[in-house]
């Protein structure tokens, strides 16, 4: 079976290279050039652990291959995937589908028989209707069917969720739609994995729905931990207790300056857009989206405070800048918001990611990048940790100590123990627990 992939993205690059594993022929198709060429010479232009190596090894056995001819990679596929990006629409927060319907359109015109079409991308419900739509004005209808198969990948492990997911959610309204679907699934029917069929809008929905509840969990969390504060509660044993319950989970459950990257923030708005135009508002998102929001803006006042209630001539430190560890991806971090204010307070800031520099310099003017933890951290006033890379949970603390002007550390991701970090020497600030020091600096939660 042959497969073509229509968006040489995060999505369409993981699907590619994972489907390719399963032993399939799969072209990958971009019109960016430069970046297929890159591709073609072994180059991947995101980080995702473990992704270079297979590519690698599936360019080398002939399966997987990248172009930019369309038309060539649809005529002899019979199932192409549509991977385009659905970026939030400006001024009103719909999500973009018109690389979508565009893709559609020139697959209408390759099509020689019978092809399942499947869109792969995260759209509104409704989409994939419009995608057969375009393709039932090309073609006759027997030469194709629709499906709708979103992703639920997660950057930094999403080979491992594609090869062991959760499970597989198939809108496909055809026997012949479903036998390809389970041709392609295969591998993952030999271990049981859950395969659910449905229908176009209802499979599209399960995605939105999905991300828009773990958004509602972070969210609900962060609020939680700010009440914590004022009560002398630890939300990390609350979040433990809630997650013991079976009916609520361990995951999603951990305090943060905010969630970000490519897909729930912009899920989560394009929710509530297509809930607002079927006149059935879901206000539980909207509030998710606004406190999210303001959660971001209140973590720069947090370090502010931490500061003694201004930073102006100060040196700030920042470990982490991606949205979450594993990931290069910039998207909606909560570093674009923190540091800009943060400057504009008058500090400067010096900063390390272990992935992420490349993205966020033309993002964050201003900033001093730094080769290293500790280059960023030498003469600093103060130390702020906002992605919880796992070479910042093993900092040489007393190299740390030595290093910054002042013993300081507000921690946004609750790396470190408070106990721990007074006994070292430090005025430690977390989220949702009582701050600590040797002098026992007033809490922050008290003068924000």
């Amino acid at each position: 079976m042959r497969i073509a992939v229509i968006g040489a993205g995060y999505v369409g690059l993981v699907s590619g290279a994972c489907f390719s594993e399963f032993g399939f022929d799969v072209t990958c198709i971009d019109k960016d050039a430069a970046k297929i060429e890159r591709l073609r010479r072994g180059e991947i232009p995101i980080y995702e652990p473990g992704l270079d190596d297979l590519v690698a090894s599936n360019t080398a056995n002939g399966r997987l291959q990248f172009g930019t001819d369309i038309a060539a990679a649809v005529e002899g596929a019979d199932a192409v995937f549509i991977a385009v990006g659905t970026p939030t629409r400006r001024g009103d927060g719909h999500a973009d589908i018109s690389y979508v319907l565009a893709a559609a359109e020139e697959i209408a015109g390759a099509i020689r028989r019978h092809t399942v079409v499947v869109t792969k991308s995260t759209v509104p419900p409704g989409t994939s209707r419009k995608v057969a739509a375009i393709l039932t004005g090309r073609l006759d209808e027997s030469l194709f069917d629709v499906v709708s198969n979103p992703e639920f990948l997660r950057e930094g492990s999403a080979i491992q969720d594609f090869m062991r997911p959760d499970r597989v959610v198939i809108g496909a309204e055809t026997e012949r739609a479903r036998s390809v679907m389970r041709e392609l699934y295969r591998p993952l029917f030999l271990i049981e994995t859950p395969i659910l069929f449905t229908t176009l809008e209802t499979a599209e929905l399960i995605k939105y729905a999905a991300n828009s509840f773990l958004a509602t969990k972070i969210a609900f969390i962060n609020e939680i931990a700010d009440l914590c504060e004022r009560l002398d509660a630890d939300v990390q044993e609350v979040a433990k207790g809630m997650g013991l319950d079976g009916r609520i989970g361990r995951k999603f459950l951990h305090t943060s300056p905010g969630f970000g990257g490519s897909c729930f923030p912009k899920d989560c708005l394009a929710l509530t857009r297509t809930a607002e135009e079927m006149e059935s508002p879901l206000t539980i998102v909207d509030a998710v989206v606004a406190s999210n929001d303001r959660r971001k803006r209140r973590m720069a006042q947090r370090v502010i405070a931490a500061c003694g209630g201004s930073v102006r001539g100060k040196t700030i430190a920042v470990l982490g800048l991606t949205f979450k560890p594993n990931t290069d991806d910039m998207r909606d971090s909560a570093s674009l918001t923190i540091l800009p204010v943060l400057q504009n307070a008058g500090a400067t800031v010096r900063a390390y990611d272990p992935a992420g520099m490349d993205e966020a310099k033309p993002l964050l003017a201003g900033v001093e990048f730094c080769s290293n933890s500790y280059e960023a951290l030498t003469g600093a006033d103060v130390l702020v940790i906002l992605t919880e890379w796992n070479e910042f949970r093993a900092l040489d603390l007393k190299r740390v100590k030595s290093l910054l002007k002042s013993p300081t550390i507000i921690d946004l991701r609750n790396i470190y123990k408070p106990d721990a970090m007074a006994n070292a020497g430090f005025y430690y600030f977390s989220l949702g627990r009582p701050s600590s020091g040797p002098l026992q600096k007033v809490r922050v939660s008290k003068a924000v």
